[in-house]
Order: structure tokens, then sequence, then C-alpha cells
């Protein structure tokens, strides 16, 4: 579903990615770990045209889209969940959900099974998204992403600040996403005991560059956890 080749991009006289190449099945979730500061979130900008890449190729759906423009990507789509959530906070839940649904006709309801998903946010329809928990927001976030039906959703550190009852929703989410068969999901994370347990294939990055990668159920045997630490 989503092909990455020999991707570079630089800041200035920095290194930052360096050819980074993977692939995010339908069905499967990719898991992508590492510390801080080591261009997974500059990975992700990317991926959504917000950076461009200096070389190397992106291609989704045997697509191109090295080049595209972010509206071009989601048309494609792909779904985006970036760290810090970044809703409107000034808007409702029900116009943060409808936000999601730019790229298709203005009658397009809201999927019911974003409400099946994170009941909440059908409670909360007439709320201010600024107003909700920051548990609430992130499923606002990715309620919106899955609004318009995307084949690739990428998460950006969902479990970030998020009390623990929420990150079980949202795992059970993401497993039931990828249970479904109808996308690939690519899970930026830190933390390691929610990334292992979601994972089908996993990818750790240092310094600009991917150094390991393996199965899912491997990580605890090539000592995954050991090269998060400090």
């Amino acid at each position: 579903m989503l092909s990455v080749e020999n991707l570079n991009q630089y800041y200035g006289g920095s290194h930052i990615l360096r050819d980074i190449s993977f692939a995010a099945e339908i069905g499967k979730v990719t898991t992508l770990l590492g510390r801080n500061g080591v261009g997974k979130t500059t990975l992700l900008k990317c991926l959504m045209g917000q950076v461009p890449a200096k070389s190397g190729a992106i291609r989704f759906n045997d697509a191109d889209l090295t080049k595209a423009p972010s509206h071009e990507r989601v048309k494609a789509g792909i779904g985006y969940v970036p760290q810090g959530r970044e809703i409107f906070p000034r808007l409702t839940v029900q116009e943060n959900l409808q936000m999601g649904l730019a790229t298709r006709p203005g009658n397009t309801p809201i999927p019911p099974r974003i409400f099946e998903m994170f009941p909440v946010l059908k409670q909360m329809l007439s709320r201010r998204g600024g107003d909700l928990s920051g548990g609430q927001q992130q499923q606002l976030a990715i309620g919106r992403s899955l609004a318009f039906g995307p084949k690739l959703l990428i998460l950006d550190e969902p479990t970030e600040g998020i009390q623990p009852s929420i990150i079980k929703d949202i795992e059970r989410a993401i497993r039931a996403l990828a249970e479904e068969g109808s996308m690939a999901i690519l899970l930026v994370e830190q933390y390691y005991d929610f990334a292992r347990s979601l994972a089908d294939q996993y990818l750790v990055m240092e310094r600009g560059e991917i150094i390991k990668r393996g199965a899912g159920a491997d990580m605890e045997k090539d000592g995954v956890r050991e090269l998060l630490a400090v």
C-alpha cells in the first residue's frame, strides 16, 4: 500500500533522514519507534508533503506521491493524526469531524463507526473541541482522520499525554481497524508496550536511519526495548 524508497531530507546542512526505505501493508500495523529527535516526525511530514523530500520516492497505491502537495495525498487516501492532535478548538466536535470530510461531497454523513469506536464523541457533538480532555481530543483527531475512509492511517504518538483508560480505547480501535483489512496503519510511538501490543512489523530509527526491523512478535527477543532506553 505504502512504499518508501531511499528517502533523504536535510535541514540546512544537517542530514535528517538517511536512505529511509520500508513498506506498510494493508491490514497490518507498521510501528516506527525511536527516541526523541531521531527524525520520526520529520519522516511523517515528508510522507504528508509538509516537508519536501530531497531525494528518494514515496509511492502509494502504485502512484508516485513524492512531489505531490498535501491535499493530493489526502485525496489519494492518506489520513494523518499529527503529534499534539491539532484539532480546531473553537469548532464543535461535529464540525471537527465534518472537516475530515472535506474531500467528500457536502452531504456526506459522519460514518457511524467513528461513534462505535469512540462513543464519547457522539455524546459531545455540540461541545467545542477545546473543551474536551486531552484523551477525548485524541479520539476526536483520530475520528476526524477516519471520517473520509482512508486507505492508510498515519498516527504520530497517539498516546502522548493520554490517561491509561483512553490509551486502551485507542489500542482497541487501532486493532479493530487493522483487523478489518481495509487499510494500512503506520504508528509512530515511544510507548514500547503499546507499540508491541499492536505491531505486525516494527522499525527502529536512530539518527535518521532505520537501524533495526522485524516482526512485531519478535520485538522482545530482538532487544527493541533496550534500543529505546535513554
